[in-house]
């Protein structure tokens, strides 16, 4: 089973629908992604068996206060880089050192003001980035051990630190990876992926302080370039309408279980299928009210941590124990709202 999470930002099909049907400068950037990111799995485990960098960060002990680190990669796929901004060093001229180094800020203070988590593993782990990744590369990821960036290609997407919601759903990997362990794959996979788009919409709802009903609930608005017709990567107000362009192709997400998408692609469809669950978030948010983080956030964030939740969940398994937590942190209306939200995407939370 897949407990490693090969989690890119910009799913596999997506690349290979560029590469098919862009010019010749889109085709050669997506398949020089496609290439870098099969290195990026196949050494996924490698990162896995090291326990020391998982905790510690790159380098130094791990802690009770903020740690990042920015590191400039110059175009290499050699990581981490150079050194270009440690914690507390002021703000230079290189606007992706700048956006990476705010961005993985604000998810830390996220998980720490809202639910008192201690970074990513909750035991203090530095928050480590690498910006300028590669030539034109079309990505962003979460290694097991540090947050990279690619560039973009200019063409179609833009630079990768862009999008806040993008950099705390790849640190989001790490915090599901440590308490969940969702298997990467079908259903499992797909709650893994549901997971990190919820988080990374709260932490930018929570960055700007909006409620619920204000949000755009968008993953990765501002990738793309203005050629692309598209707002994001995913709706999780509206799966399924975040673009459609004759280069991408168009937005695969189904909103409810009915369109529930069977492939042996992308680990089992799974940036396809989040978009069930994603939806189920969002009408629970907006029946919940307020600010989304702090009871349908809670919620989630609770299931994520109970140890009845099995690495094989199901979209039903997940469902039951949000009912289940909603009831226990809360009580019997946001129980009724949260199983409503499930049963409107098609999925049995009893």
């Amino acid at each position: 089973m897949h407990h490693d999470c090969r989690c890119t930002i910009l799913p596999p099909p997506l690349l290979r629908r560029i590469a098919r049907n862009g010019n010749s400068r889109q085709r050669d950037a997506a398949l020089a992604t496609l290439g870098v990111d099969h290195a990026l799995r196949l050494g996924r485990a490698t990162y896995a068996l090291l326990d020391a960098g998982t905790r510690r960060g790159l380098f130094g002990l791990a802690g009770t206060q903020k740690q990042r680190s920015i590191y400039d990669a110059h175009g290499s796929e050699t990581l981490p880089g150079r050194l270009v901004r440690p914690e507390g060093a002021a703000a230079g001229t290189d606007i992706e050192v700048n956006e990476a180094y705010d961005g993985l800020g604000a998810t830390y203070d996220f998980y720490a003001d809202v639910y008192d988590r201690n970074s990513i593993d909750d035991e203090g782990m530095h928050l480590d980035a690498s910006v300028h990744d590669g030539r034109r590369y079309d990505n962003a990821f979460w290694n097991g051990r540090q947050m990279v960036f690619g560039d973009g290609d200019g063409d179609l997407f833009n630079r990768f630190t862009i999008s806040l919601d993008v950099i705390a759903h790849e640190l989001t990997h790490g915090v599901t990876g440590d308490e969940a362990r969702l298997v990467y794959l079908g259903q499992a996979g797909a709650l893994n992926e549901s997971v990190s788009d919820v988080f990374g919409s709260l932490v930018k709802q929570y960055a700007k302080r909006q409620t619920a009903d204000k949000a755009d609930w968008l993953i990765g608005e501002g990738l793309f370039t203005a050629k692309v017709h598209g707002v994001a990567l995913r709706s999780m107000k509206a799966p399924g309408t975040a673009y459609d362009d004759p280069v991408l192709g168009r937005d695969p997400q189904p909103s409810t279980l009915d369109g529930y998408v069977h492939t042996s692609a992308d680990d089992g469809g799974v940036h396809t299928n989040s978009g069930i669950p994603n939806h189920a978030f969002y009408l629970a948010a907006i029946a919940l009210g307020g600010y989304a983080w702090e009871k349908a956030g809670r919620i989630w964030y609770e299931t994520i941590r109970d140890r009845r939740l099995k690495p094989t969940a199901t979209f039903r398994q997940f469902a039951r124990l949000t009912v289940q937590n909603a009831a226990h942190f809360f009580g019997n209306a946001e129980r009724t709202a949260v199983a409503a939200a499930w049963a409107e995407v098609g999925v049995k939370a009893s």
